[in-house]
């Protein structure tokens, strides 16, 4: 069962295809990527994927003396999927976010149509 104000989400998200967004876990691990794909439950697809704190997570950073060929903040996957009831937070980029397009459909939903 899908609840209906997820369906909002998903169909912005789904405008956000291509566009590199940063995703934070519940376990506080926040990785940033190109959004490939996102399902009905919100469930995401990362590709070019990079830790955003390198420091805290350096066991995901591909070491540079073996992977010379690959920036620093590589993650040690390249492409990764999240399911989507571990994330906490989607950061979206700024010119990605129409707050006009989103205060409309939030007005629908709550009036129940």
């Amino acid at each position: 069962m899908v609840i209906p104000g997820v369906q909002l989400f998903f169909s912005y998200f789904k405008d956000l295809v291509g566009r590199e967004v940063t995703v934070e876990l519940k376990n506080d691990l926040a990785i940033r990527g190109t959004l490939h794909s996102v399902d009905q439950y919100l469930n995401i697809k990362l590709e070019n994927t990079r830790v955003v704190d390198q420091d805290k997570y350096p066991h995901m950073v591909k070491p540079n003396s073996f992977f010379y060929f690959f920036p620093p903040s590589r993650l040690s996957v390249r492409n990764c999927f999240i399911r989507g009831s571990v994330v906490r937070y989607v950061q979206l980029p700024p010119e990605g976010v129409d707050v006009e397009l989103l205060h409309d459909a939030t007005r629908r939903e709550a009036r129940g149509g």
